[in-house]
């Protein structure tokens, strides 16, 4: 399959992501759905059991936002964050490159509701917390930037 000259073809967080790492799209992809019925827990645990297939040579890529609110976003406010996505969004941080076993308390975080009213771009990194802690592993956060004061464009990957 070649790459979509005019039309996704996947979803756009997969597109998105997969257009610039991979632009001759020489690459096999199998793109999951998130069964957003299912409780965070089911999502991370869910990543334990992915962690396998990158013994096998398999790039596993979750495409989300930490902080993904677009009922507050705000084009004014350009490539600031809010003072609640600054916080929450810094807070994962801190926990996914120390203690990626225990993200599922960032949905205790007071800014949580604020920053993740619906979980469908935050379960992705559950399962790359769920990779890593089923590894020993922790992340890096490699890229960090705010859009519209409600959005956060932080990346991690595997420090290891």
């Amino acid at each position: 399959v070649g790459l979509d000259q005019d039309q996704w073809g996947l979803d756009h967080g997969t597109w998105s992501v997969l257009a610039h790492v991979f632009p001759d799209a020489d690459v096999p992809v199998a793109q999951l759905s998130v069964d957003a019925t299912k409780p965070a827990s089911y999502h991370f645990e869910l990543g334990t059991k992915l962690a396998a297939l990158r013994d096998s040579g398999v790039l596993v890529l979750a495409s989300g936002n930490v902080v993904h609110n677009l009922g507050a976003v705000d084009p004014s406010r350009g490539n600031a964050g809010t003072d609640w996505a600054h916080r929450f969004d810094d807070h994962a941080q801190e926990l996914l490159t120390s203690r990626p076993e225990d993200a599922l308390a960032l949905l205790e975080h007071p800014d949580a509701q604020a920053s993740v009213p619906t979980a469908d771009h935050f379960l992705p990194l559950l399962y790359t917390a769920g990779m890593a802690a089923e590894t020993g592993e922790t992340l890096d956060a490699f890229s960090k930037g705010y859009a519209w004061g409600s959005v956060s464009m932080t990346s991690y990957r595997s420090a290891a």
